[in-house]
């Protein structure tokens, strides 16, 4: 195998893949990328045996053939190269030669054959969406993923349908997100699948380098993800999503609307004195004054007011502070409308612009 190539596309290319590639693995096979050469193109393949991307991108292609080499060390060589560079990458005898300018490295090679492929298989759901719906959806969503093992099933982003709409949601058992968009054409009556994190991760990751509407393809097991060149293959999680909707409050009758950016930066301010330990704030409602308070032993009190229109009654709440400013954060160009039941019900809080999304936090004592 015998092919030439910029820099640029490759450097691109690698970068979309590499961190599909886990640093540690008991296969070594599986710390590398399959690559293809063949009529002009080159087909990059990484694994993780539950995340699969490859990506082809066209080259020279002087001599056709396949090999695996270390993804990481690709990657980190072409990075370092001078910006312009022309690779050539040459297989003979066991090891891939790698040159550019003065510049040559010879790395050792696995047997692609060793390769592990994941068969996506019949997909009978397919449809497509713009990147940014898909980045929205996804992105909004992601900052409320469980990252605890033991609820397996809470570790990615639940998608389904009913009626004319799709629905993302994610939790952690702490906050809620639920994001709301038109259900795409030909998406038909998607039951429930849960997008991994790790999956999730990686599509936020390269969506923005593509303009292009990504193509979806789901059955109950794998999801088929296709953005321009570049193709991802994901095991679901498999697993029973809990019935998220029985958490959303409908009765919560103390409500302000306030900037979300105000009120992140706010919660920011105060939180300077919480540490681990006490990193609760206390949200007071009263006549037209909302009042944020922490109150550290080690640290110190910190405490702001901001202006807002209420007339209600009075309460006291905390909350995590770190969880509501990941909820204000997704709001961030716009007002929130915050609904209050009591001091121990789930908080509603709502965007006040063109979404429908709803997020819903739980409180703590404080």
């Amino acid at each position: 195998m015998k092919i030439s190539l910029e820099r640029a596309a490759l450097l691109q290319t690698l970068g979309h893949l590499q961190s599909v590639v886990e640093r540690r693995n008991t296969l070594p096979i599986l710390s590398n990328v399959m690559i293809s050469a063949e009529d002009g193109s080159l087909t990059f393949t990484v694994t993780d045996l539950d995340l699969q991307a490859t990506e082809v991108i066209p080259a020279e292609v002087i001599s056709p053939g396949k090999t695996t080499i270390s993804a990481h060390m690709l990657f980190d060589i072409v990075r370092k190269l001078p910006d312009g560079s022309q690779i050539s990458m040459t297989l003979d005898n066991g090891r891939m030669t790698i040159a550019a300018g003065r510049s040559r490295f010879t790395l050792p090679v696995l047997a692609p054959d060793e390769f592990p492929v994941i068969v996506p298989g019949d997909l009978p759901n397919e449809f497509t969406l713009s990147a940014e719906d898909l980045g929205g959806i996804l992105g909004r969503s992601r900052f409320a993923v469980s990252t605890e093992e033991t609820r397996y099933y809470l570790n990615g982003i639940y998608i389904h349908t009913v009626d004319d709409t799709l629905f993302a949601a994610a939790t952690d058992g702490h906050r809620l997100a639920r994001i709301k968009i038109k259900r795409p054409e030909g998406a038909g009556d998607i039951d429930g699948a849960i997008i991994p994190r790790k999956a999730v991760g990686e599509i936020l990751k390269v969506i923005d380098d593509f303009e292009t509407d990504v193509k979806i393809a789901l059955s109950s097991s794998k999801m088929r993800i296709e953005m321009g060149n570049l193709v991802f293959v994901s095991k679901l999680v498999d697993g029973t999503y809990p019935d998220y909707a029985r958490v959303i409050p409908s009765g919560n009758d103390k409500v302000f609307k306030i900037a979300a950016q105000d009120l992140e930066r706010a919660i920011d301010r105060v939180s300077t004195v919480a540490t681990e330990k006490t990193r609760a704030v206390k949200v007071s409602l009263d006549k037209n004054i909302l009042q944020l308070t922490v109150n550290s032993v080690d640290m110190g009190v910190a405490n702001e007011e901001l202006a807002i229109d209420y007339t209600g009654d009075g309460v006291e709440i905390g909350f995590n502070a770190g969880y509501l400013r990941d909820i204000l954060k997704q709001c961030s160009n716009s007002d929130v409308e915050v609904a209050i039941g009591d001091p121990t019900s789930p908080v509603l809080i709502r965007p006040q612009n063109d979404t429908d999304d709803w997020f819903i936090l739980m409180p703590m004592r404080v």
